[in-house]
């Protein structure tokens, strides 16, 4: 029996609850920096308490576990009360979408463009999900995706940031776990009397301990190779891209094994771990008839089922990958099969050396692999222990949302983006969109005018401006505070037809546009025009035009243009300022009889003298600063509080508005 002066805090229980034997192992680091395994527990299911990964019968795994906790403290000599765990691999579910989302042409896109674009199509991908999983009735979440490529204007592009198009898309691949493997897992360890120390997903435990940190930079894949399946992860660019799994290895190759010799299930089990063992092998089958023969013909007779294990795997790295890795390593129990990782190698067209199987003694820094923990099924039992070493009490984040309480599976670093998945947070929150357009016509032609932009959403983590990239620790709080959508503008008649067009005909000013109507009705206000309407005006073009408007009828008229004699298809300009010959400026201010009319324009008392018969609405505006032509809103006029007709008669003690209302 072995004793610690430090006592039990210092170690560490590690439990791979497998489909076959559940494995527990305690160690500690010692002084010198390496992890020790101080005792170990290995034993098998005595019934079919779990399928591919996935606990079944949680009161028969419960048993098995809580038979190991006590060999290991009978061993020990301590009560063990926290273990590390792991979700199995083969639990694990990825799936691929594209998406593609109109955005404004006009607006460069950002990164919480590119983020949203990311978010909406996880959630698409969890909606696959859902739906092929709907008669299992299981939650998945998901642990975590990798973009495989983004396009703008369906273009491949590496980067969306900064540029603007009508569409921009992405496709990626996103993994997810089911919920009732944590909670399945978190029950059998809870009913067997321990805390749950920390959880981690096996194919994240694996790579940590049999791909050092400094390759995962490289284009590496990791297969285990189980009983009922082949897990596979690949790292790339110094993180994890992609899971995936295939629903074949060791027991395909054992059924193999049973049906070419007349096999019972155990007995072509025990025959396929000794193939890697002993060049020649003796075996009775089912009819009594006693085999020797060797392992090579032992493999030439099933060479076509590990040819067909090989091949699966590969075309699954390759699905996920894109192409083949830089290398291949293989663990599990049943990664040592002879020839595998040569066919392996044939199939992915990379050199043989670069498909290795991994043994637990190859792990640096490991101490006490004796026996059978040398094996590469012990891999994911030592890789749990060192991630319960270095990430005790953070196999969840408790985060909070808008002040809603999240808690997140902490599968690697966990980002503002993770925690909106799991929410279902909508990520058309986070895009701004324009406003509705206006749409009209004008004398026949269509006009639009577009909406105002809107405004972006704004994401903070502890009160300070963050994003979906965002790195989240244990306690932090995130607001998000939602995009809004920009408003519809308001058009109103005057900012639509050119109303400054303005010439001065015998000193009086004349408006250039005439005869506006809105939708087949006369307007003389500058009312709010709405989506559909139509916009109708003349438009004085020509001398003869104005002759025509003003019903000037002398035949022997002669007009001056700026001082120079026109005639009738003058075309008109802005400003003209246009004579008749009989009107002379001096001889009309010395002989017309003057008169005079008080007006209160703005709330103010005006005096104007004036020499024509009446004075009228528009003659206003030869006498006060007040400018047409720069419209700075919508104009309002008013004549004794109501909308007034240009030619309207004015008298004394009119009241009069006039101004720009913005």
């Amino acid at each position: 029996m072995l004793t610690f002066d430090k006592g039990m805090n210092d170690l560490i229980f590690s439990l791979d609850i497998g489909t076959r034997t559940v494995i527990g192992i305690v160690g500690k680091i010692t002084e010198n920096g390496k992890f020790t395994i101080l005792a170990n527990s290995i034993m098998e299911h005595n019934r079919r308490n779990m399928y591919d990964g996935q606990i079944h019968d949680i009161e028969g795994v419960t048993k098995i576990v809580t038979e190991i906790k006590k060999d290991l403290e009978s061993k020990l000599g301590i009560q063990l009360k926290k273990a590390s765990i792991a979700a199995a691999g083969r639990s694990l579910i990825s799936q691929k979408v594209r998406l593609d989302k109109d955005i404004d042409a006009t607006m460069e896109i950002d990164k919480n463009m590119v983020g949203a674009l990311e978010l909406e199509s996880i959630q698409r991908a969890q909606e696959y999900i859902d739906k092929e999983k709907s008669r299992e009735k299981l939650k998945y979440y998901c642990v975590g995706y990798s973009v495989m490529s983004y396009y703008l204007d369906g273009v491949y592009m590496e980067k969306l940031e900064g540029h603007k198009g009508s569409t921009m898309g992405a496709e990626i691949l996103a993994t997810f776990l089911p919920q009732i493997v944590v909670d399945s897992l978190y029950s059998v360890v809870i009913k067997a009397g321990l805390e749950v120390e920390n959880i981690t997903l096996e194919p994240i435990a694996a790579i940590n301990v049999a791909i050092a940190e400094s390759l995962r930079l490289l284009n590496l894949a990791l297969v285990d190779i189980g009983a009922g399946t082949s897990d596979i992860a690949i790292t790339r660019d110094g993180k994890i891209i992609a899971y995936a799994m295939i629903p074949i290895a060791g027991d395909e190759i054992t059924e193999g094994l049973c049906k070419t010799y007349l096999l019972d299930f155990n007995s072509g089990e025990k025959l396929k771990i000794e193939l890697n063992k002993k060049d020649k092998h003796e075996f009775s089958d089912v009819v009594g008839v006693t085999h020797k023969i060797s392992t090579e013909e032992i493999i030439g007779s099933i060479s076509d089922t590990i040819n067909y294990l090989a091949k699966e795997i590969s075309e699954k790295i390759l699905e996920y990958n894109g192409k083949a890795p830089s290398a291949v390593f293989l663990i599990g129990g049943s990664s040592q099969l002879p020839n595998l990782k040569e066919s392996i190698s044939g199939y992915l067209n990379i050199p043989k050396e670069r498909v290795v199987v991994k043994n637990a003694d190859s792990i640096d820094n490991v101490e006490g692999l004796t026996g059978r923990l040398k094996g590469p099924d012990i891999i994911t039992p030592i890789g749990i222990a060192m991630e319960g070493i270095n990430n005790t009490n953070q196999n969840f984040l408790k985060v909070y949302l808008n002040r809603e309480e999240i808690r997140i599976f902490n599968t690697e670093n966990i980002k503002v983006s993770d925690v909106l998945i799991l929410v279902n947070f909508d990520p058309r929150d986070l895009i701004p969109y324009m406003g509705e357009e206006t749409s009209f016509y004008v004398n026949g032609n269509k006009k639009v005018i577009k909406g105002e932009a809107g405004v972006p959403s704004i994401i903070y983590v502890n009160d300070k401006i963050a994003n979906l990239n965002t790195v989240l620790r244990n306690n932090d709080e995130i607001n998000i505070t939602k995009s809004m959508k920009g408003k519809k503008k308001e058009v109103y008649l005057f900012d639509c037809i050119p109303m400054g067009r303005m010439v001065t005909l015998n000193k009086r000013e004349i408006s250039l546009i005439s005869d506006v109507k809105v939708n087949d009705i006369p307007i003389k206000e500058n009312i709010k025009i709405k989506d559909e309407d139509k916009i109708e005006y003349k438009e004085i073009g020509y001398l003869r035009d104005l002759i025509q408007y003003m019903n000037l009828t002398d035949s022997n008229l002669e007009l001056y243009v700026n001082g120079e004699k026109a005639d009738e298809n003058y075309l008109l300009k802005d400003n003209d300022v246009i004579l008749t010959k009989d009107f002379n400026l001096d001889d009309k201010d010395k002989n017309s009889s003057h008169k005079k009319i008080y007006l209160n324009i703005n709330g103010k008392k005006e005096e104007f003298e004036y020499n024509k018969s009446e004075f009228v609405f528009v003659d206003i505006f030869d006498y006060i600063d007040f400018d047409l032509k720069n419209p700075q809103g919508r104009l309002i006029l008013k004549l004794n509080n109501k909308t007034p007709e240009y030619m309207e008669r004015l008298k004394d003690g009119d009241h009069i508005e006039l101004y720009w209302e913005k």
